[in-house]
């Protein structure tokens, strides 16, 4: 095993420790996110499918969802550690939310079989993700 996944199975098991406020300030990586290698992830509706609920400054906006909150002015609204939790597991702050957790595997419900055991996004990619939405600021 990779130093690299031992990190990011420890990191796992300490989410759920981390979040004991409204946000998770710690990086999950040594590595910043990328906010370029961010936006492609959100804006993939087969890797991260975020579009699905939300809307941001995307193309296309006919596919985007008005589940969720835009995404538009995120980075205005909340800090790096308040996206990063609701990234990694909004249901520490809503136990009700239909948002998936993306970098918690367990308690989850009705999980397909390839997801089982293994997080949404890697790590890298959580951060890459937190670095994008931290740029959507309002005008």
């Amino acid at each position: 095993m990779r130093a690299a996944d031992v990190l990011a199975l420890l990191l796992m098991r300490a989410v759920p420790a981390l979040a004991a406020t409204d946000a998770i300030d710690a990086a999950l990586t040594a590595a910043p996110g990328d906010p370029a290698r961010g936006r492609q992830i959100v804006a993939d509706r087969a890797l991260s499918a975020c579009l699905l609920c939300h809307t941001g400054p995307f193309p296309a906006p006919h596919l985007q969802g008005n589940i969720g909150p835009p995404l538009d002015g995120v980075g205005s609204r909340l800090s790096q550690g308040q996206i990063r939790l609701r990234v990694i597991d909004a249901r520490k702050l809503n136990p009700d939310t239909v948002m998936p957790p993306y970098y918690v595997t367990e308690g989850l419900n009705r999980t397909g079989r390839a997801w089982q055991g293994r997080p949404i996004l890697s790590a890298q990619q959580i951060e890459d993700v937190v670095a994008f939405l931290s740029t959507l600021r309002a005008p």
